[in-house]
């Protein structure tokens, strides 16, 4: 069956190559508008853009996802549609337009963690499962009918930056894997249960402030889950000033937070046991 693949950042083009590598090729890609980015702040392509043109699929960059727009989509003739972090609120027309729907991998085991940051959610709470979902999407945040979960373990030291690939390579072995039967019809869809449901939302760059001083198990929860992004940090005087000290690695041993590698403000890499000594 014919079908459209909305997304934008890497987790997106991660899981669009597998599929595609699986056999798996859309009619057309749908991703976000070229933006600013690096320190010249240039226009330039998302990553599930740069890698479909790459391979020489048809790209639509809405800014919007107007009634035009699902107009020209619906010239593609495809059945249905999957969604992989496109980054913008799919109105129901859009959602009506797809005969058999659209499917949606979230990284969390539904209906736990509805929302923009489950991974970051499970590390910060210290959980020791999450897993990945594969929903049939509609119009209200994370809550469609789900067609297939996978549980997965995360390690004691795991932070995003190792966590959230493992989960894009899982979820997209999971979504190609029940592919042929969702195109058959064999997949029986199973309601969420409402009543357990939880929430997590997008994450400011303030909450990856840390207090050394402070609880050492969440600052540690807060460096796992803020590893990647938006990082975490702490806070020194030195020389009379207030000095932004950035952590690259840390640890937790014997119920103590010990930041390994740091970069202070204005300045190069380093350890912190340096750091701490300058």
């Amino acid at each position: 069956m014919s079908f459209a693949y909305f997304g934008t950042p890497y987790v997106a083009r991660d899981t669009l190559a597998l599929l595609v590598e699986r056999g798996f090729i859309p009619a057309v890609v749908v991703t976000s508008p070229d933006a600013p980015r690096g320190r010249g702040m240039a226009l330039a392509p998302s990553e599930t853009k740069a890698w479909a043109q790459a391979h020489g699929l048809p790209v639509l960059t809405p800014e919007a996802l107007t009634p035009e727009v699902i107009e020209e989509l619906a010239g593609y003739g495809c059945t249905y549609a999957i969604v992989v972090a496109y980054g913008k609120i799919l109105p129901q027309a859009l959602i009506d337009a797809f005969p058999k729907g659209l499917l949606n991998i979230h990284y969390s085991l539904l209906p736990r963690y509805r929302g923009a940051s489950p991974v970051e959610a499970a590390l910060l709470n210290g959980d020791a499962v999450t897993g990945v979902s594969i929903q049939k999407m509609v119009y209200k945040l994370d809550a469609g009918d789900l067609l297939a979960q996978q549980e997965v373990e995360i390690l004691p030291t795991e932070t995003t930056r190792e966590l959230r690939p493992r989960l894009i390579a899982i979820g997209a072995t999971l979504l190609a894997d029940i592919l042929p039967a969702f195109e058959r019809g064999e997949l029986a869809p199973t309601p969420q249960d409402e009543a357990q449901a939880t929430h997590c939302g997008k994450i400011d760059k303030r909450e990856g402030e840390l207090d050394l001083a402070g609880d050492a198990a969440l600052n540690w929860s807060k460096y796992r889950a803020y590893a990647e992004s938006p990082g975490t940090y702490f806070f020194v005087e030195k020389g009379g000033r207030r000095i932004r000290v950035k952590i690259v690695t840390a640890r937790f041993e014997r119920g103590q937070f010990m930041p390994d590698r740091v970069i202070p403000e204005g300045k190069k890499e380093t350890s912190y046991a340096d750091f701490a000594r300058s």
